[in-house]
């Protein structure tokens, strides 16, 4: 019977904390715009400068220097890739690299004088790229279609000379031939591959400093203890307290997750509701950093600032952009002490990968703890104080 009360308690102080924090959002907007329009206004932004998903006409450089037929040629084959685009033909190298200094263009491709009486006399030929390294994605991508553009030429011109030397005939396929397929992105979606990590990334540091500031909040303005004692169960009114963000938040990233799936994108390969679920999880671990942090500072202010440290490096160190694999044991610990790692994780395998559901169960699990350890740890802490204070007098 005692147990039966004490639940009843329980759901009573965290109803009540429940709606006294939607008092609270109602008479203040700008706490109300901060969990529910900027959220969605940025995740808007975001996914309208990557809605062409996909890099085309990158710009280049061409220097040629051979003025051949067969610089020629693999210029057309540069300019006839999709991707590629050659925007200016300078006369020498030192214009080139001006060009890439003021970001005209990405990448040079230097074509040498004599280039073509190499491949005939000698059998090959030298062509030299240099690309734009202070700009990754482009400086590479220009890179990769460049030497594409360059096999295919090469495939062209092997093929012409056998069939001059040797006739028609003698011309067939390589005895090996590599045929390599893009997995879980076929299209190299920008789209897909960013927004799948801005997303979560940018609703989590959001969702962690807006619960941050509402139990920071309560301690600057003095009511923790009181709102606490009277409750009658402070754990039970902590968790009402931080339930309409974690719900809010959850919604925004299950829109977002929407918008992946039908913005061409490429749908979901798993299982969709093992996203959702993943994604309460998420914004809960969210609310159990900010119970350890307010718990353990006791200072609005200093918890919104190791909060804004300890998430705003989740999306550097989740490994998507960058393996953690052979990284240093700093690297590694800091990547597996984030949530937003496990979530990551959990939608490679879930919304791209197709993994079976079970298998993906131990990001889900390190989801929980997350929740678990820092929200029990925090909450102990904070209820701890409304024991050790007394309640201010009237």
């Amino acid at each position: 019977m005692a147990a039966v009360v004490n639940a009843a308690d329980a759901r009573r102080a965290m109803g009540n904390a429940l709606r006294r924090e939607l008092r609270f959002l109602r008479g203040s907007p700008a706490d109300l715009a901060l969990i529910t329009v900027f959220p969605l206004l940025l995740l808007a932004i975001l996914a309208w400068l990557l809605a062409s998903a996909v890099i085309r006409e990158l710009p280049i450089a061409v220097v040629d220097l051979d003025r051949s037929a067969a610089s020629r040629s693999l210029l057309r084959h540069l300019d006839a890739s999709p991707n590629l685009s050659v925007a200016l033909q300078p006369d020498t190298l030192e214009d080139a690299w001006s060009a890439v200094r003021s970001l005209h263009v990405y990448a040079v491709v230097l074509v040498p004088d004599g280039m073509a009486r190499d491949q005939e006399k000698l059998g090959t030929g030298t062509v030299f790229g240099y690309y734009n390294a202070s700009y990754l994605t482009a400086g590479q991508g220009s890179a990769r279609d460049i030497a594409e553009a360059v096999a295919a030429f090469n495939r062209r011109a092997t093929q012409e000379q056998v069939a001059l030397r040797s006739g028609p005939a003698i011309v067939r396929a390589p005895p090996v031939a590599v045929h390599a397929s893009i997995l879980f992105n076929a299209p190299r979606s920008f789209e897909r591959f960013l927004l799948g990590i801005l997303f979560p990334a940018i609703l989590s540091l959001v969702a962690c400093l807006a619960m941050t500031g509402a139990l920071g909040r309560e301690v600057r303005d003095g009511s923790l203890v009181a709102w606490l004692s009277d409750s009658g169960h402070p754990a039970a009114a902590l968790v009402g307290k931080l339930v309409p963000y974690i719900a809010i938040f959850a919604f925004h990233g299950v829109m977002g997750l929407a918008y992946l799936a039908q913005a061409g994108a490429g749908g979901i390969d798993g299982s969709a509701w093992m996203l959702v679920a993943g994604q309460c999880l998420l914004y809960a671990a969210c609310a159990g950093i900010a119970l350890l942090f307010v718990g353990a500072t006791r200072d609005m202010g200093t918890s919104l600032s190791l909060v804004g440290l300890y998430v705003g490096t989740a999306m550097a160190f989740s490994a998507a952009t960058f393996p953690v694999v052979d990284a240093p044991v700093f690297t590694r610990a800091w990547s597996a002490l984030l949530p937003l790692t496990a979530y990551i994780q959990l939608q490679a395998e879930q919304a791209y990968a197709g993994v079976p559901p079970a298998e993906s169960l131990w990001p889900m699990v390190r989801l929980l703890l997350f929740c678990l350890v820092p929200g029990g740890i925090g909450a102990w802490l904070l209820a701890h104080r409304t024991i050790e204070e007394p309640v201010p007098g009237p």
